[in-house]
């Protein structure tokens, strides 16, 4: 099994104040701009390690940052701007959305976040296994604020699921497990022409939203299956460090690799040698709510990821560090950008250090324990909750 992954990145000047940086994007072929222009997106091809994942994004890192330097800007990895960032929208897909979305699309404008690609095995297994892994946004939160407001350890995702309007929660928000890929595949072509339906209602033209929109992209939900690539993309981590989201990407994609052999199954959350199991989704949804609200701090949902074989002490989330009281200042946020602007930097520079023995591939589970719970335990469990 192969991974891609995709990591944006706010742009900022030596203020610490959001600048353009499309110019960024011709520094590197992996580099691709996002719809408003203080973003760009930097991409991995797959790749089958995570020693190759953190080589291909030092370099790529390496060579946007040079560029940055020359421009007199800098890169910064935090889920949201903190305080409320003022970009304009830049991409033809974004002003579509901008006219159907209107006022709810001002969130998407304000996050920054991580996709994770796995290779398309037993779609239905992973499909679910993702969803489950919901909860485990809590291990790279990386802004405690949005638009100014504090008061959630990680605001990013709630901000962007929730806050577009209760007409477009669904398109944005997690989707319950599947039963097959048929029936996730329904489900998706039936968002797609409910989204289709109020596009034309806004006034767009059908031949606009063909051209911008396929059945496939037009939800931002945080699982979605690319049938072009063939890829499960995994949409619910924020931006961070590179070395955050390698060490998440290594410890995810060797429980999707799993699922090649292991159903994935509604129970008392656990991995063992023949299956794993995941919560009900009511459970999952308090489980996620838990992780946006109070982190790694809920001992719910710390409990929850080591059942899935995830050692939460090897993560310190960015919004741990920052803390978060009820509102930021323009000028604490753009001092809090500069600071990670050059945590990134460094975190760049030592990317390889001390995983030379971290070469084996993602699709080899060694390492990757766990047992399903026993029933003792699941009471335990739901007091948690």
């Amino acid at each position: 099994m192969k991974v891609g992954v995709e990591c944006e990145y706010w742009v900022v000047d030596e203020t610490g104040a959001l600048r353009d940086g499309r110019e960024l994007v011709t520094a590197h072929e992996c580099v691709e701009p996002e719809f408003v222009a203080a973003m760009i997106e930097v991409k991995t091809p797959p790749v089958a390690s995570e020693r190759e994942l953190r080589e291909t994004l030092q370099s790529t890192l390496r060579t946007v940052l040079a560029a940055a330097d020359t421009e007199g800007l800098r890169l910064v990895p935090l889920g949201t701007p903190l305080a409320e960032g003022i970009s304009p929208i830049v991409s033809d897909r974004g002003r579509l959305l901008e006219r159907i979305y209107g006022d709810g699309l001002t969130p998407a404008t304000q996050c920054a976040g991580t996709h994770i690609h796995f290779d398309a095995g037993n779609v239905m297994r992973q499909v679910n296994l993702l969803t489950a892994l919901d909860p485990a946004l809590a291990l790279v939160s990386s802004s405690p604020y949005y638009v100014g407001e504090g008061g959630l350890s990680a605001s990013r995702p709630h901000a962007y699921r929730t806050l577009c309007g209760p007409e477009f929660v669904r398109f944005r928000d997690l989707w319950e497990y599947t039963s097959d890929a048929g029936a996730w595949d329904e489900h998706l072509d039936a968002a797609y022409e409910s989204f289709r339906a109020i596009a034309l209602d806004r006034g767009v033209t059908a031949s606009e939203f063909a051209t911008h929109f396929r059945s496939d992209d037009v939800i931002a939900s945080p699982i979605r299956v690319r049938r072009d690539f063939p890829t499960v993309e995994w949409r619910t981590p924020d931006t961070a460090l590179p070395s955050q989201i390698a060490t998440l990407t290594d410890d995810v994609a060797r429980l999707v690799a799993q699922t090649g052999t292991k159903p994935v199954e509604i129970g008392e959350p656990g991995v063992g040698s023949h299956r794993i199991r995941v919560p009900p989704f009511e459970d999952l949804t308090r489980l996620t709510t838990a992780a946006m609200t109070d982190g790694l701090a809920s001992r719910a949902v710390w409990s929850y990821l080591e059942r899935l074989s995830i050692d939460p002490r090897n993560y310190r989330p960015i919004a741990a560090e920052i803390g978060s009281h009820a509102r930021i200042s323009e000028a604490d946020a753009r001092r809090l950008r500069l600071e990670y602007a050059d945590r990134l930097e460094e975190d760049v520079r030592t990317l390889l250090d001390g995983v030379s023995a971290r070469q084996r591939p993602f699709s080899d589970a060694r390492g990757v324990s766990g047992a399903i719970a026993t029933g003792t335990v699941h009471g335990e469990f739901r007091d948690l909750l």
